[in-house]
Formats: C-alpha cells, structure tokens, sequence
C-alpha cells in the first residue's frame, strides 16, 4: 500500500502521477499542479524503499548503481497500484501522465518502457537509467518531455545521452530540454507546461 495525496480534476483533463525524488514524499511536488495544470486530477504517491530514513522507490546498492531485482518488484507494485486505483477512482488511463523528478523519472521511465500498453506518456525531471535488462519493444505511440542537465553532479552527461538513446531507439517521441544542474527550475516546468498543452490540442 502507497501513502498518497490525491486530488479530482476536471473529467477531460489529464490524471498527473507525481512521483517525487529521493527524500520526498507525496506532497514534495504538489506545487507542480497549479503550475502544470490546475483542471488536471493529482495522483502524488510516496516511495516504499528507505534508504537511510529517507523514501525513494526502489534501492540501489551504490550511487547511481540500480537493485534491478528491487526495481522490477517495486515498478509492478506500482503498476498494479495505479490501474487499481484508476478503476476504483473511475479514472482513465488513457489520461495518465508520469511527472517524476530524479528517482521518481526513474520508475516512471521503468513503467513507460516495460508497460507501453498501459503508460504512454511522461514528465521526467533529470531522469537515470543505468540498467541492463531493458524490454526492447518499440514505443511508437509513447511521448516523453525529459529534461537533463550539462552540468549535473548526480547524473552524468553521458548517462543523460543514454536515456535519450533508450527512447528515441524506441521510435519515442521525445521532446528534451537541458538545463544546468539537478535541481528543478521553473523554466523546467514551463516547457514541461507547454508540452503537456500540445499534447492536449
């Protein structure tokens, strides 16, 4: 079971499932829903995994070295959580979309590629996928706003490269945006505002 927070929208708008990073819970990025969009439903769930007292999704056993065993557990849990709680919550999923930061853009990029019938669109703020066993199915009808960063002192340049490569492999659409550093900026959010709007129209 998840801790969440968890906010009704309008019908026809999007269902954002906030995912946070590594020492966030479910009500880290709140603030995005008035900025993203303030008709959209708001799913903002806490990781189960602590790591030295603080939440994350899945374990890791080194900075920037992935539990894959863990990863793969928690990506179901997670999965099977949110297609409950959109048919109790009478929700579609067709309306779903990750936003994720760090840790949470890592999960959600697991779901996004391992359950492409389900997941097809995300927000991942300065997302890492160093993983070795990755499904290979092509991702046509799947849409991605990822933004990375030049200068970034947890993800390096060439691992940010590796998960536009992972996408656009995939025939993903992928719209990137680089910033500077890790954190969350509000030109970030913008951009990710105005994709989230076309994807709309």
């Amino acid at each position: 079971m998840f801790h969440y927070q968890f906010r009704k929208g309008k019908t026809d708008a999007p269902v954002l499932v906030l995912l946070h990073g590594t020492g966030g819970d479910e009500f880290s990025l709140l603030p995005l829903h008035e900025a993203l969009d303030p008709n959209a439903s708001i799913l903002s769930i806490r990781g189960n995994v602590l790591e030295n007292g603080a939440p994350r999704f899945f374990k890791r056993l080194a900075e920037g070295v992935y539990d894959e065993k863990d990863l793969h557990e928690q990506g179901e849990k997670l999965a099977d959580f949110l297609v409950t709680f959109f048919e109790e919550n009478q929700l579609d999923l067709q309306n779903l979309v990750f936003v994720g930061y760090s840790n949470g853009a890592n999960i959600a990029l697991k779901l996004l590629i391992d359950q492409s019938n389900r997941f097809k669109k995300g927000i991942l703020f300065h997302p890492m996928y160093p993983v070795k066993q990755i499904a290979d199915q092509a991702l046509p009808q799947s849409a991605f706003f990822v933004t990375l960063g030049t200068h970034d002192p947890i993800v390096p340049v060439k691992e940010s490269e590796h998960v536009l490569e992972l996408l656009e492999n995939r025939r993903a659409t992928v719209t990137a945006l680089w910033t500077h550093s890790h954190q969350l900026t509000y030109a970030e959010v913008e951009e990710a505002k105005n994709w989230l709007q076309k994807k709309r129209l």
